[in-house]
Formats: C-alpha cells, sequence, structure tokens
C-alpha cells in the first residue's frame, strides 16, 4: 500500500494531504515501467548470457555427442586406411607380380574427387573442420576401394588365364643349347665387333652353324618379318602378349609369316649371318612392357638351377658381341 504524505501549510498552521497533478502521475507511472522494463531486459541478459536454458543445454549435449560420434568415425578411418594400405601394398607387390601385371601408381590410388565447392555446404559452423576432413576421408577411402576392387577383378581375371600367361612367357632358349657352349655374348655393355668400341648391347648372341633351327620362346602372334641386309638383318618379331614381345634377328631365312600363331619350341627360322653380323649367329632380345630385359632371366624352363648359374656366368662376361 503506497504511503501518504503530507506537508504542512503555514497559513492554516496544519498538515494537508499532498496531492500529485495527473501530469505527475503519470510521469511516475512511466519512469516506474521503464525501469521495470530495463531491470527485466537486463535481468534477461544476464540469465541468458551466463547460464543456458534447458533447450539449450539439451542442444548442448547432442552437439557434444555428434562431435564424440565424429571423433570415433574418424579413428575407425584411420584404422580402415591402414588396413586398405596394406592390401594396396600386397596388390602391388605380391598378387600383381605373380600375374606380371604392373603395379598402381600412386597418383592413381591417392587421386581424390573432383570440384572446389564439393565441402562449401560444409562450411561455416563451430565444428566444420572436423566434418569436412572425416567427409573427405570418407570419400577418399570410397574412392581406394573402387580401384582395389577394380584390381582385384583384373587380378581374377588374370588368374583366370594363367595357364595361358605362362605358356606365353618366353621362358625357353631360341636355340638348342644343352651344353651352353653356344652363349656367345650376353646383355650389357658389349665390344662393338665392327667399330671395337663399347656399345649397350640389347640382346643375347647364340653362336650356330647356319641353317641351325630357331623356336618361339614362347606362344605369341608373328607380329613382324622383314628381310634386310643391314641392322638386325632377316628378323621375326613376336607379341606374346602380357607385354612380351621377342625379336630374333640375323637369320638364313624365316618360315613364318605376320599375323601367323606359333606354339612354344615351334620352329619359325634358321641361324643366318645377315645384316649387321661378323658370323653366323642368333641375336635374341625380350622387351617387357616396351622396355629391353635381359633375356637370360627367363631361362627357367630350359636350364636346371647348376646349368642356370653357368649361364648367368657366361651370359655376365665383358667379351665382344656378334653385331
Amino acid at each position: 500500500m503506497a504511503k501518504i504524505k503530507y506537508y504542512y501549510d503555514k497559513k492554516t498552521l496544519s498538515y494537508k494531504r499532498i496531492k500529485l497533478s495527473p501530469f505527475k502521475k503519470f510521469q511516475r507511472i512511466l519512469f516506474f515501467l521503464i525501469t521495470s522494463i530495463f531491470s527485466g531486459l537486463l535481468m534477461i541478459f544476464v540469465f541468458f548470457t551466463f547460464f543456458d536454458s534447458p533447450k539449450e543445454k539439451m542442444l548442448n549435449r547432442e552437439i557434444e555427442n555428434m562431435v564424440f560420434q565424429y571423433n570415433q568415425i574418424k579413428d575407425k578411418l584411420n584404422q580402415i586406411s591402414l588396413v586398405m594400405a596394406d592390401l594396396q601394398n600386397r596388390d602391388d607387390n605380391i598378387y600383381r607380380v605373380i600375374f606380371e601385371a604392373e603395379p598402381i601408381p600412386n597418383s592413381i590410388r591417392k587421386a581424390g574427387y573432383g570440384g572446389v565447392n564439393r565441402y562449401e555446404a560444409l562450411k561455416g559452423y563451430n565444428n566444420s573442420d572436423l566434418i569436412i576432413n572425416t567427409t573427405k576421408k570418407l570419400d577418399q577411402i570410397s574412392k581406394q576401394l573402387y580401384i582395389q576392387s577394380k584390381s582385384f577383378d583384373e587380378i581374377i581375371e588374370l588368374a583366370k588365364h594363367k595357364s595361358e600367361m605362362l605358356a606365353a612367357i618366353p621362358a625357353i632358349q631360341p636355340v638348342s643349347n644343352k651344353n651352353l657352349s653356344r652363349m656367345a655374348s650376353g646383355f650389357g655393355p658389349r665390344i662393338d665387333p665392327i667399330y671395337k668400341t663399347k656399345k649397350f648391347h640389347a640382346g643375347m648372341d647364340f653362336s650356330a652353324k647356319t641353317g641351325t633351327p630357331i623356336y618361339a620362346t614362347g606362344n605369341g602372334k608373328v607380329i613382324r618379318v622383314r628381310k634386310s641386309r643391314k641392322g638386325y638383318g632377316n628378323h621375326v618379331k613376336i607379341d606374346h602378349g602380357y607385354g612380351y614381345v621377342t625379336l630374333y634377328a640375323h637369320m638364313q631365312k624365316y618360315i613364318v609369316k605376320k599375323g601367323q600363331k606359333v606354339k612354344r619350341g615351334e620352329v619359325i627360322g634358321y641361324v643366318g649371318n645377315t645384316g649387321k653380323s661378323v658370323a653366323p649367329h642368333l641375336h635374341y632380345e625380350v622387351h617387357k612392357n616396351g622396355k629391353k630385359v635381359n633375356p637370360v632371366n627367363f631361362f627357367y624352363n630350359d636350364l636346371t638351377s647348376e646349368e642356370y648359374e653357368k649361364m648367368i656366368i657366361l651370359s655376365s662376361q665383358n667379351n665382344q658381341s656378334f653385331d
């Protein structure tokens, strides 16, 4: 209840009740309302600044739980990445090696997804970095899984044709050479027989009498037959598939034609002395994926371990080639 105020009237020498004018009453009511509203707003500000509402507390708990779940997913993705890396390593260094397949380059395995703004919608939040990094990791693993599945599909197909591949690999000597006496010059730097300077010899020379049979060293298809008085002379090229190509040079004559399919051990021509050659012999080359490689590494079907060791020694001698 409001207190009643009085004032002392000197004229009447008595106390009289103070009466407020309507304007003063309005001023007081307005001041009271403004003060009340300001105090209320101040209390609301303080409350919401320093204290969470029940709804905010619930939302914060949900956010904390989501961050925890994302971190759990991130840890699991890291574990999956380690398993994937092991699978990729086995694939490149075991499975693909067994089946003579080239390893998949890291530039393909580790390639990311295209598009600059792929993760634009995930930006602008308190935990955007966590969400974007987790999403990127998931996308990367998905891409690697797809590439790995394609690789395994290829390995399965190669396994189905393993016997064909083994028959196609050039795994025997191109001339009969039981006592290894015909191994004249090996792969690597050798003395040129004409210019007498050291040059790289990209094959093996087998000395033999003119007319000695020459054999296809693996199943394949003849892709070149050529007569020439220069270079390789009369020569034949066979594509065995799986990245293997063999060359037989300085032949007296060949008895196959371009496009003909041949089997390992089949006679394709005869030793001669045509082209850049100083004596009757066969110059033999093996190409793997377009690169000339040492033929001695492929004679495992034709030699015992002792003979193979002797062949390695003979082919490593730094002597003069025949071409």
